[in-house]
This record gives C-alpha cells, structure tokens and sequence, in this order.
C-alpha cells in the first residue's frame, strides 16, 4: 500500500445532474419546487456555519449538499444546468464580456 494521494474523479455538470436524477427524481418531484427550494436554502444555512467555523470535511459535505439540491430543483422544473451555465457565462462575464472580468467593484459580479 503507498501514501499516494488518490485524486477525485472528474464528473462534468451533466453527469452529476444525471445523476442526482436517477437516485431522486421520483422523491423530487413528489416534495415539488417549493419543499425542494426549502431543503436548499437549510443546505445553504449549513454551508454558512460550516464557512465560520467547520472544518474542510465540514466545508466539503456542505458544498456537495448545496449543489446536489440546486440540482434537484433545476430536475424538478427540468432546466439543463450545464445548458444554464454555457448560456450565461460561455461567453465570458455577463457584465463585460471578458474571460478575465473587468466589471467595476460596484457593480455585479
């Protein structure tokens, strides 16, 4: 046995939306937008303790809730994350248009 780190496996936006699908679709859909939007906002809350004052594993079960249940709910109303994401920012900021984002610091984002 080595002490080498084993590094994470990639999975793309898709993948993980697929995923979270087929182990929760059905639930998801039962609970509906606003029970799921619940759950995401607690997860959110969690996220902000773990933020102050948890550790890294605290921080990393925290991150993947969030974005595990911001999933859901994209399932539940049936947008494409990955489709979301190209849309609004494959073309750079949507502020400025640039990779590198010049926006001013008064401004979103």
């Amino acid at each position: 046995m080595t002490n080498e780190k084993q590094t994470a496996p990639d999975i793309s936006l898709a993948a993980f939306q697929r995923l979270i699908r087929e182990m929760y679709v059905e639930k998801d859909i039962a609970r509906g937008v606003d029970g799921t939007f619940m759950w995401l906002i607690e997860e959110v809350g969690e996220l902000a303790g773990a933020l102050r004052d948890g550790s890294h594993e605290d921080r990393l079960g925290e991150f993947a809730d969030v974005l595990a249940w911001l999933t859901t709910i994209a399932n539940v109303v049936g947008v494409d994350l990955a489709e979301a994401v190209v849309r609004k920012y494959g073309s750079g900021c949507p502020g400025c248009g640039q990779f590198v984002c010049i926006c001013s610091d008064a401004g979103k984002p």
